[in-house]
């Protein structure tokens, strides 16, 4: 049975069609597997790579609020600083009345 209108392209593609559904169904499992598992190496090394910048930008983030963090630190030791210059007697006694209530609530523990 020969086809007289189809080109020969798709002739071959039916031909190899006719071929691999022929071939025994480990052959076929097989080379199934192999797709797949070039698949998941592919989606893997894509993973990886998202996961790479995702890293990236964390660190980046990371960085910035630890710098925000420590402004906000040296900003407020130097608003006590000047607390503690502008009313020390005031500061002596807040001071005191703190270590009063700590050594109060060590003595009961």
């Amino acid at each position: 049975m020969t086809t007289v209108n189809r080109p020969e392209s798709t002739n071959r593609r039916a031909a190899a069609s006719r071929a691999r559904a022929h071939r025994p169904a480990t052959q076929r499992l097989r080379d199934q597997a192999g797709e797949v598992t070039k698949d998941l190496a592919e989606m893997a090394n894509i993973a990886s790579d998202a996961v790479q910048e995702n890293l990236g930008q964390m660190r980046e983030d990371a960085s910035e609020y630890f710098e925000q963090g420590r402004d906000q630190v040296y900003k407020a030791e130097h608003t006590l600083e000047q607390f503690i210059r502008n009313q020390p007697v005031k500061s002596i006694l807040i001071a005191a009345g703190v270590g009063l209530c700590l050594g109060h609530f060590w003595k009961h523990r």
